[in-house]
């Protein structure tokens, strides 16, 4: 196994939106990236644009809430660059029904996609960060919605949001598990604008702008720049916590 002279990062839902924008940064910073979607020919795309910036790339079509799957892929991985040094769980998963209307199964849908899928990657790269030297990073992918709930302009409603702030109660548990050799953080994004979130919010984003202090919607790349940074800073000495990127939303 020959072990990559860049490091490498794994990013679930990277085609497009949050993911493709932290992936081009990690790119930047000299990491080789694998990217794991379901969207096949968003992926495709990435890929090219990382090979671009001069990163290995490896993409894998796969489902995020399949634990086999997952360590599937980071065995794969682990053989193809020998290291894995940053682990980006982003890959989610809207739901705005209401808890009148709601199936169970769709309730458990949108845990696993959002939830189950951070233990799912997190479980296998663990073990492969402790044996490095350099030990290794994750930042799981929150919201906004964790802290205030679903409310009624929100993408979606309880089980989105139930699951969002089951990230930050895995994230806070695992630092103190993980100690120095990992540092694990989360991101609590506001409105941020995506393929995605355009379609959710564009009748209504003169209001939703309304209630943001710094005037705009977040772009991708808003995101992107606080993950660049827990990926690269040396020293950091940051653990456990989660970051607010929603440019002071009072109301949502």
């Amino acid at each position: 196994m020959t072990v990559s002279t860049r490091k490498v990062a794994i990013v679930t839902g990277g085609a497009r939106g949050i993911g493709r924008a932290c992936t081009h940064e990690l790119a930047k910073s000299g990491y080789d990236i694998a990217i794991v979607d379901l969207l096949q020919p968003e992926m495709e795309r990435t890929k090219r644009e990382l090979e671009d910036l001069g990163a290995k790339v490896l993409i894998f079509e796969a489902d995020v809430a399949s634990f086999a799957r997952a360590q599937e892929i980071v065995a794969e991985v682990h053989k193809a660059f020998g290291r894995i040094d940053f682990l980006m769980n982003n890959a989610g998963k809207a739901n705005p029904i209401g808890i009148l209307d709601i199936t169970e199964e769709e309730f458990d849908r949108t845990i696993a996609i959002n939830l189950k899928s951070c233990f799912n990657y997190i479980k296998p790269v663990a073990p492969i960060m402790m044996a490095q030297e350099q030990g290794g990073r994750i930042v799981n992918m929150s919201s906004l919605n964790a802290l205030s709930g679903g409310v009624t302009s929100a993408v979606s409603k309880h089980s989105y949001a139930a699951a969002k702030a089951g990230i930050l109660g895995l994230t806070r548990s695992l630092a103190k598990e993980f100690g120095s050799k990992i540092l694990i953080n989360a991101l609590c994004p506001g409105v941020i604008k995506t393929e995605l979130g355009n379609s959710l919010t564009k009748s209504r984003e003169p209001e939703l702008i309304k209630g943001i202090a710094a005037g705009r919607l977040g772009s991708p790349q808003d995101v992107a720049q606080v993950v660049k940074f827990l990926a690269t800073s040396e020293p950091c000495f940051l653990t456990g916590q989660h970051y607010v990127i929603d440019g002071f939303q009072w109301s949502c």
